[in-house]
């Protein structure tokens, strides 16, 4: 699924995608060299205690971008694959993320290159809080708040939680968001990423006339982002004709059980050799299938120059962080596929991230109704303006998303200045 050419790795990507906006915007270069410039890297090595008693030695990584408009916000993910390029990568779009949504954060993102499926729970828990114990001194409520990530969940950040506020000798709620709801977490925070995406899907299709109901809808990936937006895409009458995890896909484009295949996931942790009333394809075949709605909601750098000529999907809605390269972008945008940039689709869940740390730094406990309108309505919002650069400007969507994002940062650093 990748470029014939050496692979275009993400921090490289990111920096494209800006250079490209760039040409948009009238940002003093010496304020623009400010804004795209990582503030801080740490890569830190430690040992984890395992189950045979046995140690081995982990590397993890916190970076932060940029803190211009808010403290330093963005996940962790655990993942073998993870090295310091994803993980610039992934600051980066999460400072251009927030400002899109207008929310006071920056950006930043970490990582551990570990195999989760190959640890028990007391070695990821052990894991976690050495990690944790490693970033405490970059670590702070109102300087940087981890969150969930690929192969990262609630239970993760309980652990993060408790070990940083061991460390500072009272609870600190708001080191992290995702939290499970026991320990200060925010109704809808899990739902927040897929139902972002299905959000975003709907304006999409609305912009362009298209019915939800009986929209066919193909997604990769199956886990917090691609099962919660296939759910909600299912409940609007559309039909989810894919889902795939790590293995593989499966496919009926009479529409799939979506109940039925997720629980099947949960059950037998792979939706492959299960018995499902479905065809079995790969991860590839899936996005080149005929559809209305392709939403890539796995990992990055999926749609490439070598497969976007043969994405049918008339949207493109991005789940997850980076899946399409800049060469694909050009190649979907001259096909007329509308697509909309990760950025946009899936900041539901730093937008319920932002509400849940408002509600732990006031103990105030907002409903389920009440972020799931103050979600909607932000995203409407953002939505919107990046449509109208993208009309005004005649520029694709993705551009328009970062020119909005990038702008908002530019603007926030003027008017900071440098010091001294």
């Amino acid at each position: 699924m990748n470029d014939s050419s050496p692979r275009l790795n993400p921090a490289r990507m990111a920096r494209q995608q800006v250079e490209l906006a760039a040409r948009h915007l009238e940002i003093d270069p010496g304020v623009m060299q400010k804004i795209t410039a990582t503030k801080r890297e740490v890569t830190v090595h430690f040992p984890v205690r395992r189950d045979d008693g046995s140690l081995t030695m982990f590397t993890g990584y916190r970076v932060q971008h940029n803190d211009t408009r808010g403290p330093f916000k963005g996940g962790i993910r655990y993942h073998p694959d993870t090295d310091l390029d994803e993980v610039r990568a992934l600051a980066m779009w999460m400072t251009w993320k927030a400002a899109v949504v207008n929310i006071p954060f920056g950006g930043a993102k970490g990582g551990v290159q570990c195999n989760p499926k190959r640890m028990s729970p007391a070695e990821l828990e052990r894991l976690t809080r050495r990690f944790t114990w490693e970033l405490v001194p970059v670590l702070g409520p109102e300087r940087d708040i981890p969150a969930p990530d690929v192969y990262t969940n609630p239970q993760v950040m309980a652990w993060i939680m408790d070990t940083y506020s061991i460390l500072h000798g009272h609870t600190v709620p708001g080191i992290v968001t995702g939290k499970p709801l026991e320990l200060g977490g925010s109704l809808g925070r899990f739902e927040a990423t897929g139902k972002g995406v299905f959000l975003t899907a709907a304006e999409a299709a609305k912009h362009l006339g298209m019915s939800l109901s009986g929209a066919r809808v193909a997604i990769q990936g199956a886990g917090n982002v691609g099962g919660v937006a296939a759910r909600f895409f299912a409940a609007a009458g559309a039909k989810v004709v894919a889902l795939s995890d790590s293995h593989g896909a499966v496919y009926n484009p009479a529409g799939l059980d979506v109940d039925q295949v997720l629980a099947c996931k949960d059950q037998y942790q792979c939706l492959i050799g299960q018995r499902l009333p479905a065809e079995e394809i790969g991860n590839a075949e899936l996005l080149a299938l005929d559809c209305d709605i392709l939403a890539p909601c796995a990992l990055e750098c999926v749609i490439t120059r070598d497969n976007a000529g043969q994405v049918k999907a008339r949207i493109v809605v991005e789940g997850a962080n980076g899946p399409t390269t800049p060469e694909a972008d050009e190649i979907l945008h001259d096909r007329g596929v509308f697509l909309v940039p990760d950025i946009l689709a899936n900041a539901g869940g730093v937008t319920v991230s932002y509400f849940e740390w408002v509600q732990n730094l006031q103990n105030l406990l907002w409903s389920e109704d009440e972020i799931g309108q103050r979600l909607t309505a932000i995203l409407g919002k953002a939505f919107a303006e990046v449509l109208e650069i993208s009309q005004k400007r005649k520029v694709p969507m993705r551009i328009a998303a970062l020119m909005l994002g990038i702008g908002r940062v530019a603007k926030a650093q003027e008017l900071r200045g440098v010091y001294p």
